[in-house]
């Protein structure tokens, strides 16, 4: 059995909301040991900002996955992913505002108009929410063809978050660099003719085989887009 039979939906589900919500967990179980360190309040904005920038990325990277790799059971996570980093995406501009700011309004607009992280963030958080609000398949009926152009505004939303950390951590920027780097490679994947062409690498045949019955093109599958909706943090 390869690791594409392995991956049934179920268990893509199981790990997808075991794994979103370990960093909330440990979070809050060293929130309640004392384990934070003497600046309590950046440890919270740090740990609930990073996995959702994971967590958007990893809901990038489930299209790209499906189409080099065949991973079709994969885009059953694509939606879970986005919405729980919208989730820690707001639990990170509520701890801003909130604790770090006590919902000081004057104090927040001066750093929202002056830093551009801070602008960056917030706007990759006001694409999120439209997308989250629309996830249903309710929505998708509602809007038709606009939810799909709707949803493709996810991609903007990830390059904001990229930057948006790139910006924060103001030093070392090798790990935010990483995270720019598989963005720009998931987004690569999904130009047409880069997949087409890795549709082509994917239905050449690998050695010498038996002659057996004619198949489907299975390029013929990946120049329609229809069967493959974009990557959203909406219902698939």
């Amino acid at each position: 059995m390869n690791v594409a039979e392995r991956l049934t939906k179920g268990r893509i589900l199981w790990l997808t909301h075991i794994g979103a919500l370990i960093s909330l967990a440990w979070l809050a179980f060293d929130y309640f040991a004392g384990n934070l360190s003497v600046n309590p309040i950046q440890d919270i904005t740090l740990r609930t900002g990073k996995p959702a920038l994971v967590l958007l990325l990893l809901s990038l990277a489930c299209t790209p996955l499906n189409i080099v790799l065949g991973w079709r059971n994969i885009i059953a996570a694509r939606k879970w992913l986005g919405l729980y980093a919208f989730g820690y995406a707001a639990i990170h501009f509520l701890i801003f505002i909130g604790v770090d700011y006590a919902f000081n309004w004057g104090f927040i607009l001066v750093d929202v108009g002056t830093k551009l992280y801070v602008i960056v963030g917030f706007a990759a958080l006001l694409i999120l929410v439209p997308l989250a609000a629309t996830s249903t398949k309710g929505w998708m009926r509602r809007l038709g063809k606009w939810w799909k152009k709707l949803h493709q505004f996810v991609y903007i939303a990830g390059v904001l978050a990229v930057f948006h950390y790139i910006w924060v951590v103001k030093s070392d920027y090798r790990e935010p660099a990483l995270w720019g780097v598989l963005l720009g490679l998931f987004l690569l994947v999904r130009i047409p003719a880069v997949r087409k062409r890795i549709a082509r690498w994917r239905a050449k045949p690998r050695g010498p085989s038996k002659p057996k019955a004619k198949r489907p093109d299975t390029a013929s599958e990946w120049r329609s887009d229809s069967s493959d909706p974009p990557n959203t943090i909406g219902i698939q």
